[in-house]
Parts: structure tokens; sequence; C-alpha cells
């Protein structure tokens, strides 16, 4: 692996090495809320954890030399991409950001219901059900088209999306079960990941 710093993309690196310190400090630096006791848990949604996961080492686990574009690019394709690229992972954040403040004492690691627990439809999940996870997706496109060869961002981005379908299939079961038609009606009204779009 050879970085080039002096060149656009070398500033692409640092600024995704920057970008996976904040993303960490979204869940591990975060203040906690009061905890709310656990009414419901469906742990199939830990299956889709451990794929998305697998996902995102597969970018990782495939390292290009690092001096331009994945795949061959003609001005002024190149260097829209590496704006792309550079602008995707500081957003992808902020949408984590503004989704984990949005959920509160609501949001965790595996799909549960807690004590109280209220259907969150404001904020970034006015636009898209699953803002996590669609920042998540952000995060793993920044580092396929900064680090990682083509054909490896490919297959990590479909398990990736394997991972969240499985999440998200585990998530809304319970919140169906729990909201019922109020929750029909929002899966009705704002699209699941992309927005705009499914």
């Amino acid at each position: 692996m050879v970085i080039k710093l002096d060149s656009l993309w070398g500033v692409i690196i640092i600024v995704m090495m920057l970008t996976y310190f904040v993303f960490s400090g979204i869940f591990w630096l975060r203040r906690k809320p009061p905890k709310a006791p656990t009414t419901q848990v469906e742990n199939r949604s830990r299956l889709g954890i451990f794929i998305q996961v697998i996902g995102f080492a597969l970018v990782w686990a495939v390292p290009r030399r690092v001096s331009g574009p994945p795949f061959p690019l003609r001005p002024p394709f190149d260097t829209a991409l590496a704006i792309f690229t550079l602008l995707i992972g500081p957003l992808s954040c902020l949408l984590e950001i503004s989704a984990v403040r949005t959920l509160g004492k609501q949001w965790a690691y595996v799909a549960r219901v807690v004590e109280g627990h209220e259907l969150i439809t404001a904020g970034p999940y006015s636009v898209v059900r699953n803002p996590i996870y669609l920042g998540m997706l952000g995060m793993l496109l920044m580092t396929g088209l900064a680090w990682t060869r083509w054909w490896a961002l490919l297959i990590a981005i479909v398990v990736f999306l394997i991972g969240t379908a499985v999440r998200i299939r585990s998530e809304e079961k319970i919140l169906r079960a729990t909201f019922g038609i109020k929750f029909d009606e929002y899966a009705r009204r704002v699209p699941a990941l992309i927005p705009w779009l499914i």
C-alpha cells in the first residue's frame, strides 16, 4: 500500500481517517441518556450487525495504490469523484450524529423496544427510516472509493446491504408489533434506506 499524501487522494485518505475517529466517537464517547428498561428485543439483528462488519472488513482488506480514483476516469470526472469521496464521509457522520441524538435513550446496537418507547419520525427520520445505516453506507462508500479496489468495494456493498436488510427487518418487526398502523403509515410515507427511493 502506497499513499501519496501530496495528492488530492492523499488528502482524502487523511480526511477518511479523521472521519473514522469522529464515527467511533459518535457511539463510544457520546453522553449517554438515562437507561430505560427494555421491554422487547429482536436478537436476529445481531446477525445483521455481524454481516455489516464483514462488509466493512472487506472494504479495508483489499487496499490499492492510493494516488487516484479506484478506476480510470478522465478529467473532470476524476475531480468530481474525488470531491464526492471527500464529502460523503463527513456528511455521513453528521447524519449519524443527528440520528443518534434524535433517538436519545431509545438508541441501541440491537433491535429493541424500551419502556415508554416512541415512534421517532422527526429530524433525519422524516427523510429516511434508517439514517444511521445510510450514514454507515456513506462511510463504507468513502472507504471503498479512497482505499480499496473497485471490485472489493462492490462485494463489500452487497454484503453490507444484506446485513442492513437483516437489521431493518428485525427492527421493523418489533416496531410494527409495538406501533401497528402508526408504523405502517410511517413506512408508507418514508423510505427505509435511500431518500426518495427505497
